[in-house]
């Protein structure tokens, strides 16, 4: 997993989800915020073939995604990656929000900021599907690298 480009946020995880609220209420229109969700997926980093496997591939998910999380100077820093447009760009606000914090900063998060979006009455069953299922893997990442840590 490439880790060069961890850097020490200064940004709290409520202070990026507040920022990714306020950029999609930039958008009056579901379809333009569409369109930034596809564009924000098109900027993920290369995910690397090494875990294109299925032991990274996400359940609950109608399209292909992989997934894989890892610590890195007490951080947990998420990869992933999608076959499909919309589900790469909820990827990429996932990432945003919760790669390169720790365990414990995921743990305490607030998980609505998704919803505050709109994501919760604009995504299709499945797609929402899949989204809590991305959650629910960054979460359960967290606390196993958290409960590993009190042993």
């Amino acid at each position: 997993m490439q880790t060069n480009k961890i850097l020490e946020s200064d940004v709290s995880i409520l202070d990026e989800q507040n920022n990714v609220i306020e950029e999609f209420d930039l958008f009056d229109e579901w379809t333009d915020k569409y369109e930034y969700l596809i564009d924000l997926g098109k900027k993920l980093p290369e995910f690397p073939e090494e875990y294109r496997r299925d032991e990274f591939k996400l359940k609950g998910c109608q399209s292909q995604v992989w997934l894989v999380g890892k610590m890195v100077e007490g951080r947990l820093v998420f990869q992933a990656i999608s076959d499909a447009a919309i589900v790469s760009g909820l990827i990429a606000l996932l990432l945003r929000i919760y790669s390169n914090r720790s365990p414990k900063e995921i743990l305490a998060s607030d998980l609505s900021c998704l919803n505050k979006i709109g994501l919760e009455t604009h995504l299709s069953p499945t797609r929402k599907n899949g989204l809590s299922s991305m959650l629910e893997a960054i979460l359960n990442r967290a606390q196993l690298e958290l409960q590993g840590n009190e042993n």
